[in-house]
């Protein structure tokens, strides 16, 4: 009978990882740029983080971008480093959302950004706390 009892365990215990990885969901990530000259390296940061968790339908990650760093992403400015790092990120899935406040302060439209940005209204500061409150992880590189 004790045989039978540790069979049991240890049947249990080699099948436990992989009922853990079935129950295992997507990371949500909020990732958070402010800052013209730290474009390139957030937009780095995020394939990193897409390669390194198996790809993108590991994981579902939302840019949000306000102030200064706008202009990275201005049409006529972005350099060709900025439009193929995002034009990528946009093919894996990565939501791009661009702060309604910013676009308003810097007098540009969103027709005048680089393809694929939603515009958020109520602010990015705004939709990073509500994206925080729904269980994303914050990262700023």
């Amino acid at each position: 009978m004790n045989k039978l009892i540790i069979a049991a365990l240890l049947a249990a215990l080699v099948a436990l990882p992989t009922a853990f990885a079935a129950e295992k969901q997507k990371l949500n990530v909020v990732y958070h740029v402010s800052e013209a000259e730290k474009v390139p390296f957030v937009l780095n940061n995020i394939q990193n983080h897409i390669d390194g968790v198996g790809g993108p339908d590991k994981v579902h990650i939302v840019l949000v971008v306000h102030g200064p760093a706008i202009t990275a992403f201005n049409e006529v400015e972005a350099t060709e480093k900025v439009r193929g790092g995002l034009a990528k990120l946009k093919d894996e899935g990565v939501g791009l959302e661009m702060c309604g406040n910013t676009l308003k302060g810097f007098k540009l439209s969103l027709d005048e950004l680089l393809p694929g940005f939603a515009v958020v209204p109520e602010g990015g500061v705004t939709k990073i706390a509500e994206l925080q409150s729904q269980g994303y992880v914050y990262i700023r590189p």
